[in-house]
């Protein structure tokens, strides 16, 4: 399953990123690809290391875990720091799978990626992010400021930019619930009992229902 967050990022910290992105250097992508994925990984990421670059870390960190729609949906437990991804005319990133396991010697697992648009569809032609399903390819292209998740299981791909420039700031969360079906039946149950809470929050089914969401993360959850 996957899910769609709008204004994750404000006017505001769009223009503030913009200009932390305008003088910092950006290095080939490929440095930050697992085995596979370099054969097939074409574009350019903000290089890590600088103070733009933690500034815009901690930005977008607390933006997704400041949304709590997000937060039902993820179950985070850990948010990677990004990768700012950009990519010019003729780049791509061909189908691949993201890495189940990533960081240095305290390895994270990945169980939802996360990309959120930095620019507005357009700004640049191509370059949609394109995701295989049981019924087919589905794409996404979303306008600036706007999020889209999914678990990082999928097989995916950004198609070719054929003119322009996209750019994203791509992350990976270890969830607290490691499955993506429990994940979804909770997200499900979720929207059912804030229903019954806004119709009639003293009836006995509206207890049932917070009672079996609280009960199935205490279940499901792994901390």
């Amino acid at each position: 399953m996957l899910e769609i967050f709008t204004n994750i990022l404000s006017r505001a910290d769009l223009k503030h990123i913009h200009s932390l992105l305008k003088d910092d250097a950006f290095i080939d992508g490929k440095k930050t690809a697992g085995f596979r994925a370099k054969q097939v990984k074409n574009n350019e990421q903000m290089e890590s290391g600088s103070d733009a670059k933690k500034e815009l870390n901690k930005l977008v960190i607390d933006r997704l875990r400041g949304s709590n729609e997000f937060q039902k949906f993820a179950f985070p437990k850990k948010v990677r720091n990004p990768l700012i991804s950009r990519y010019s005319e003729g780049m791509e990133y061909g189908y691949h799978v993201d890495d189940a396991l990533m960081g240095g010697i305290q390895k994270s697992r990945t169980d939802v990626s996360v990309t959120v648009f930095l620019n507005n569809p357009d700004d640049y032609e191509g370059g949609e992010l394109e995701m295989e399903s049981p019924f087919g390819p589905q794409t996404i292209k979303l306008p600036a400021g706007c999020a889209v998740a999914y678990p990082s299981l999928t097989l995916h791909r950004v198609a070719p930019v054929t003119k322009g420039e996209r750019l994203v700031a791509v992350t990976w969360v270890e969830s607290y619930i490691r499955d993506p079906q429990k994940r979804e039946i909770l997200h499900d149950i979720d929207k059912v009992r804030r229903a019954l809470h806004k119709t009639d929050k003293s009836a006995p089914e509206t207890d049932l229902a917070f009672k079996s969401y609280a009960n199935l993360q205490r279940m499901w959850a792994e901390t």
